[in-house]
């Protein structure tokens, strides 16, 4: 069947919801380490480049052994891997979109860098996984966002056009990657960033996925 239009999405903050998730596994981690826990608005300017570097990014100077931040991002991803899916929640609107969207015949993927198998479990159980054509997470290449290859390589696997191809995401690192890719980008606001709007370049804004299929009518 003739792929009409492709687009591609980010995850954390774009799709779902994962904040209060992430932010149990840091506190987790942080607690059992002695260290300060972060807030929940902490935690969605950390979380934009996986877990290696949210956990970098909150460790500051604070760790500076290497084998103990190894130990601790591990002791994250353990944790979270197992809670994934506690208080998580899809962006409002999104199911709906999902569900035109596959009507129309739009090819849609997931470029994400949480690692591949996390995302992949997080899709499967808010039953949001059976709508893309394909899931690529941080550790699914040698590269990832927001190097453009991360975007392209999905388009050309599930056999798509660049030039008939959109990028929704929530933060710079998306902004960044579809500027790359050579691909309009939809930012969604209120993500897991903390840059402001003027600061990430982006073709069209929404809030969520209410009245998302209006812009995508007009880009067929």
């Amino acid at each position: 069947m003739t792929q009409i239009y492709t687009i591609l999405f980010d995850l954390d903050g774009t799709l779902v919801d994962t904040a209060p998730d992430l932010m149990a596994a840091h506190n987790h981690v942080m607690k059992k380490y002695g260290k300060n826990e972060k807030k929940l608005s902490d935690i969605k300017t950390l979380a934009s480049r996986g877990a290696w570097v949210m956990m970098q990014r909150s460790f500051k100077e604070d760790v500076k052994d290497e084998k103990t931040k190894k130990l601790m991002v591990n002791e994250f991803i353990n944790f979270y891997s197992k809670n994934i899916y506690k208080k998580s929640k899809p962006i409002e609107g999104i199911f709906e979109f999902l569900d035109w969207a596959k009507s129309k015949n739009i090819s849609m993927a997931v470029c994400t860098n949480k690692r591949e198998s996390l995302a992949i479990d997080l899709l499967k159980k808010i039953d949001m996984y059976k709508y893309f054509d394909y899931v690529a997470g941080a550790d699914t290449f040698e590269y990832n966002k927001p190097d453009a290859r991360h975007l392209t390589s999905v388009v050309e696997i599930i056999g798509g056009d660049l030039k008939k191809t959109l990028m929704v995401g929530d933060s710079e690192v998306d902004a960044m990657s579809a500027e790359n890719a050579g691909v309009p980008f939809v930012l969604v606001e209120e993500g897991y960033t903390d840059k402001s709007i003027e600061e990430m370049k982006h073709d069209f804004l929404i809030k969520n996925f209410k009245n998302f299929k209006e812009i995508i009518k007009k880009l067929l």
